[in-house]
């Protein structure tokens, strides 16, 4: 860009209208620091425009007049405008503008033809200022696109790692829900077919039973859950877990030995299926608690509304057994972790702990409205 400039306003400065003065050492002296402050104008473009727009008026009131002599201070201008921002531009229109106009008025005096309107000569500052101006709001907004390209992969890559975490954490908690409580009840059930083999072969039989079809159930939740792996593959599912599958739920657990008493009361009302899942998943982890550390053998389970509350209207859920209470360290595992996850999912909350006179309770509150 300096040499160009060079060529040019060095032909200009070299050939001048007879009537004004010709090229002297002046003359070339204001055009070789022009051109020299031209090559630093990236780093300091105000000193630049400064030290150009100096040549320039010093060439006017010297008296010398060239189409092209203006060139320089017209390019450290753009530079000044491209490099800057737009507070900066504006100063530099404002303090260009009038300094022009001022040389145009002193120059106009002291030579016989004057250098033209002094208006018109406030106005040729602005042109590089505004070229550079849109040039630098084109590259401006430019770098804002790719910026907001740049940050919405960043957010799709976030929200799909998120996604993946979400559904590790939800499949981590149905395989548990079905392996741990199944394959606990299982092994309840065998060692009773075991023991009663020879004394009671009717009992190990209904036992023998009961492990067959708690192996199909099992079998089947998994197959479920198995397929959401399979990339391209959507299983057939059937209906999810509800309160009317807790008689069948508390019947397998009764064929393990334990004796257990179940009171489900809605109130007539409709409870969300989401509730009524995390209600079923709870009752099932609790029962499955009582089986592996418990050793107890009478659970009571009541899952009842609650209506009239503060908070609104909430399902209460609740399992409580006559077993050894020194048992936390056992019970705080991966179970009761998926007990409090399905109760913050459903908008509620949950707690184990041990209860006066003995036993382990299990509560989960489920508000019908999540919050």
């Amino acid at each position: 860009m300096a040499a160009v400039v060079a060529v040019l306003t060095g032909a200009d400065a070299a050939v001048n209208d007879p009537s004004h003065r010709q090229a002297d050492w002046l003359t070339w002296l204001l055009f070789g620091v022009s051109v020299a402050a031209l090559l630093v104008r990236g780093r300091w473009p105000v000193a630049v425009s400064v030290v150009t727009g100096t040549a320039c008026a010093g060439w006017a009131l010297y008296g010398h007049i060239g189409e092209l002599l203006n060139l320089p201070v017209m390019v450290a201008l753009y530079t000044l405008a491209v490099r800057g921002d737009r507070r900066r531009t504006l100063k530099a229109g404002a303090v260009a503008a009038l300094a022009s106009g001022v040389v145009s008025v002193v120059a106009g005096i002291d030579v016989a033809q004057p250098q033209g309107a002094p208006l018109l000569e406030m106005l040729w500052p602005l042109v590089p200022l505004l070229l550079g101006e849109v040039v630098r709001g084109r590259g401006e907004l430019l770098a804002e696109y790719a910026e907001r390209v740049v940050r919405a992969e960043a957010e799709r890559e976030r929200e799909g790692r998120r996604k993946v975490r979400e559904e590790r954490v939800r499949i981590a908690r149905e395989l548990h829900d079905v392996v741990a409580h199944t394959v606990s009840a299982m092994t309840v059930q065998a060692g009773l077919a075991l023991d009663a083999l020879d004394k009671r072969p009717d009992v190990a039989r209904d036992a023998m039973r009961q492990v067959r079809a708690s192996g199909k159930e099992a079998v089947r939740e998994l197959r479920a859950t198995v397929g959401v792996l399979r990339e391209g593959q959507q299983p057939e599912r059937g209906p999810a877990p509800r309160l009317e599958r807790l008689a069948d739920l508390v019947e397998g657990v009764r064929g393990a030995g334990l004796q257990v008493s179940l009171h489900v009361d809605t109130g007539g009302r409709d409870v969300p299926q989401m509730v009524e899942l995390a209600a079923y998943r709870i009752v099932q982890e609790a029962l499955t608690n009582v089986i592996k550390h418990a050793e107890a053998r009478h659970v009571a389970v009541s899952v009842v509304l609650a209506a009239g509350r503060p908070d609104g209207d909430a399902l209460i859920v609740e399992a409580t057994d006559d077993g050894t209470p020194a048992r936390a360290a056992a019970t705080e595992g991966y179970g009761l972790i998926g007990v409090r996850e399905r109760a913050t999912a459903a908008g509620g909350s949950a707690a184990a702990g041990p209860v006066p006179g003995g036993g382990w309770r299990v509560r989960a509150v489920l508000p019908l409205e999540a919050p």
